[in-house]
């Protein structure tokens, strides 16, 4: 029988990150596939984790480190592994080379952490991000990783065009697969609250991402003053997972800049929102909040990271500023003009069904693996970058940890 094996770097958690979201759409496409799924991960699981036996799905505690994994996934025999991440890929990619030759390995990237790592790096120095950022250690890393695997998923079409121009990855280890969202419906829309009914701003995002703290830290020293002295009415209600006391303590009802911590119904507060506020200043991937945004007809003002592959040749569903004063503008103007509202309103719709089109992505997954499942053997044989860094991987990888677990036995 076909077995799918995930191995998670966490647990998911669809009300606290986009990453949450993104893996239970893929959890959901092997379901319709009808794939038993057995989900591990050896990452502590959190109260904010959802439960996966509620949806027929086995949940399994693996350690790092620790050949009991070998003899779990020898007896498994999945016939897909899919690795949450390259951190997964690099601590079980060999096991299950080793244990399981004809398994397909899929890694989700998630988006490219060694991109995500770099504008970080370029924004903390105050330098224009270029190619010397690009090519840090974490891309070494990723990139072998993405060699290793047989079918590398993509979240975004502009991580697509590094992978393929700045790094040359061969475009048959890649697949754009970015989130699978169901078509917004004429009825659907009609029911959501309009312009009147709607009150002030929102921005939202789990703040161990610190792209997103980053983002509200923006927002309290510069954007929300300036928004604040066109609106003085309005407040700014901050969403978002583990907020700590440093987030915490950026909370001031008189200033209308309010903390409010997990949402734990992101449609219910971004339905009541008139705008919504993404200041993302470096980060990568696509932008969990934005889809949150445009499903619920909430227009966004956002920065050109924020935007990135986004909206492709479409009309952005409000605005993209990366200066301050514009930033504040646009969204003083959203929030006052009815019509300019309702107009970037029918534009996020139009970008949820042009371009996220859940059926439309799914089917194309479904085609790839089955034809990549077919030409395995010569798909590897053609691979010999992903040959040779395997070779290499099961050498050293094996005896480090090898070694971590004699180790931890003394």
């Amino acid at each position: 029988m076909k077995h799918v094996l995930i191995i998670g770097f966490v647990w998911p958690e669809p009300k606290s990150s986009a990453a949450g979201s993104r893996m239970m759409q893929l959890i959901y496409f092997f379901q319709s596939l009808n794939y038993p799924i057995t989900f591990a991960s050896p990452c502590t699981k959190s109260d904010n984790a959802f439960d996966l036996t509620t949806i027929g799905i086995n949940q399994v505690s693996i350690e790092l480190n620790n050949a009991s994994f070998d003899a779990f996934v020898k007896e498994l025999n999945p016939t897909i592994v899919l690795f949450d991440r390259f951190m997964m890929e690099e601590q079980f990619g060999w096991r299950v080379a080793e244990q399981c030759p004809n398994a397909l390995r899929i890694l989700d990237t998630e988006d490219l952490h060694c991109l995500r790592k770099g504008r970080h790096q370029a924004f903390k120095e105050g330098k224009p991000f270029d190619t010397s950022y690009l090519f840090n250690d974490t891309a070494k890393r990723e990139i072998a990783s993405i060699y290793r695997s047989d079918l590398s998923l993509i979240i975004s079409e502009a991580e697509m065009d590094i992978l393929e121009n700045q790094f040359k990855v061969a475009d048959d280890l890649l697949m754009y697969l970015p989130f699978m969202l169901e078509t917004i419906l004429e009825e659907t829309i009609l029911k959501l609250p309009k312009f009147e009914e709607r009150h002030h701003f929102i921005s939202i995002g789990n703040f161990l991402h610190e792209p997103n703290y980053n983002a509200v830290l923006y927002l309290k020293e510069t954007l929300w003053k300036l928004i604040k002295k066109q609106l003085p009415n309005a407040e700014l209600h901050i969403y978002g997972a583990y907020a700590s006391q440093k987030v915490n303590q950026l909370h001031n009802e008189k200033e209308g800049f309010l903390i409010k911590g997990l949402a734990e119904d992101v449609n219910e507060v971004m339905q009541n929102a008139k705008v919504c506020l993404a200041p993302i200043r470096f980060g990568a991937g696509l932008k969990g909040k934005l889809m949150d945004a445009m499903q619920n007809g909430t227009p966004c003002v956002t920065t050109t990271v924020g935007a990135e592959g986004m909206f492709g040749d479409l009309d952005v569903n409000g605005f993209v500023e990366d200066s301050p004063e514009a930033f504040a503008n646009k969204a003083v103007q959203l929030y006052e003009d009815e019509n300019l509202w309702s107009e970037k309103q029918l534009n996020g719709f139009q970008v949820i069904n042009e371009r996220f089109n859940r059926n439309q992505f799914q089917q194309k997954l479904a085609t790839i693996i089955e034809e990549t499942t077919q030409q395995l053997n010569n798909k590897r044989l053609n691979n010999f970058a992903g040959q040779m860094l395997m070779h290499h991987t099961l050498q050293s990888t094996k005896f480090m940890s090898k070694w971590i677990e004699l180790k931890n036995l003394c």
